[in-house]
């Protein structure tokens, strides 16, 4: 009965502590999270939010002017462009945050077992990553697009497997500082596997870095899809993606309507919004002080 209760409060416990924590977090943080919870709440309800289907074509009239039945007119094929807008969230968003966490989950593990095994195994990974972060990873994504096709699934792995290489440098260095102590000597004398200790005795002590490093890399994958999506290789036609609205309704601008920015602006404002977020914790992982 005593263990019932004990486990019953743990939760308010931990709620209250994030509350308190969200508190303590500077107007920028704040900021920065209310946006993104704002993005995120599209992104889950697109389908309710969106006035419209992601690909229904509600006029035959391209380019139609802002109007009460389509608050920012339509596109170039004449589908309504609030609607296409609030789709783009959910379907930039959500293939960012997958490409994150695949690329986060290789590089992490590659890393950490690398600072663990040591010897000619962390040389030839070490060396191989090396190789990949010496081209630029615009120009290799673009030739790899070019010769297997320009896929959701081709998009997702070759941005994953490259974003890793930055998740396994950090990862292995702060590995390495790790994998000298005590607890991890212990680990090993009894026995445990490499894959064992790296995720239940190096991982958790590395975690904070990393979790800067992720938020980071999230914007970074967020634009570059959109870029690749803006430059025609990225997420194809009929899906809805903000580099693509941009550049789909481009011939706009020359006609003195802002709505080919307002894509472009969501972008940005949650790019800076993420960095927001991530500079607080990583001034919290690093014991540094921020005055709201």
């Amino acid at each position: 009965m005593q263990q019932s209760l004990e486990v019953r409060s743990v939760a308010p416990n931990r709620l209250l502590r994030a509350l308190k924590l969200v508190r303590s977090a500077p107007p920028t943080a704040k900021f920065g999270m209310v946006v993104v919870a704002i993005y995120a709440f599209v992104a889950l309800f697109a389908p309710l939010l969106a006035p419209y289907g992601e690909v229904e074509v509600v006029s035959r009239v391209p380019f139609e002017p802002w109007s009460a039945s389509h608050l920012l007119g339509t596109d170039q094929l004449g589908r309504d462009f609030l609607s296409r807008l609030i789709f783009g969230a959910r379907n930039s968003i959500s293939i960012a945050l997958l490409t994150t966490a695949i690329s986060f989950v290789i590089g992490c593990l590659l890393g950490v077992l690398a600072a663990l095994v040591g010897g000619i195994v962390d040389q030839a990974i070490s060396r191989l990553v090396d190789a990949l972060m010496s081209v630029p990873d615009l120009i290799f994504t673009l030739m790899i697009l070019s010769i297997f096709g320009s896929s959701v699934t081709n998009l997702i792995l070759i941005i994953a497997v490259l974003t890793s290489t930055r998740f396994y440098r950090i990862a292995r260095a702060a590995a390495l500082n790790v994998a000298s102590l005590d607890f991890v000597e212990h680990a090993k004398v009894r026995g445990e596997s490499l894959l064992w200790i790296a995720v239940n005795e190096v991982f958790p002590n590395i975690l904070p870095l990393i979790l800067s490093e992720l938020g980071m890399r999230f914007c970074f994958i967020f634009l570059n899809i959109a870029a690749l999506s803006f430059l025609g290789v990225g997420i194809q036609p009929p899906t809805a993606e903000w580099g693509s609205m941009v550049r789909d309704n481009a011939a706009l601008i020359n006609m003195g309507d802002i709505t080919p920015l307002i894509p472009a602006a969501a972008i940005a404002f949650l790019a800076i919004a993420v960095n927001f977020v991530v500079d607080w914790l990583l001034n919290r992982a690093s014991g540094l002080s921020e005055e709201g």
